[in-house]
């Protein structure tokens, strides 16, 4: 099951390279992009069942990431939402987790760990899909 991923990264050639890397190893399908807070809010949200994932930076051609993140707190229960940026520090894992983000991952060493993260997901997701319907219990 492939998961159906946007992301949200205002340098072209990054965005590119990452959906072309996750599409290739992780079971990742892209379904949109954009380089705003504002487009990223505005889809993610318009679109709230059409998504499984969202790949987020932090610093953006227009506003954060942050507010993006923030814009999506209410989302599915399946739905998944990382960061991925350049200042993966302390403060700002810390500052994600309050925002509810599943993971963060550092764009200089922890692509590798962001792949297995969609592999993961995907594969819990392929399962949870695989289960057969509970009857309703009476």
């Amino acid at each position: 099951m492939k998961l159906r991923t946007y992301i949200v990264e205002d340098n072209a050639t990054i965005r590119e390279n990452l959906i072309g890397t996750l599409e290739e190893l992780a079971c990742v399908e892209a379904v949109g992009a954009s380089a705003t807070e504002d487009e990223g809010k505005e889809w993610l949200t318009a679109h709230s069942a059409q998504w499984d994932l969202a790949i987020v930076d932090l610093f953006l051609r227009q506003g954060s990431g942050l507010g993006v993140l923030a814009a999506c707190r209410a989302r599915q229960p399946g739905q998944k939402m990382v960061v991925l940026s350049n200042y993966a520090t302390p403060d700002v894992r810390m500052r994600c987790a309050q925002l509810g983000v599943d993971a963060v991952f550092d764009k200089s060493n922890e692509i590798d760990a962001l792949v297995d993260y969609c592999i993961e997901h995907s594969s819990k997701a392929q399962s949870a899909a695989d289960q057969p319907p509970r009857p309703d219990m009476p």
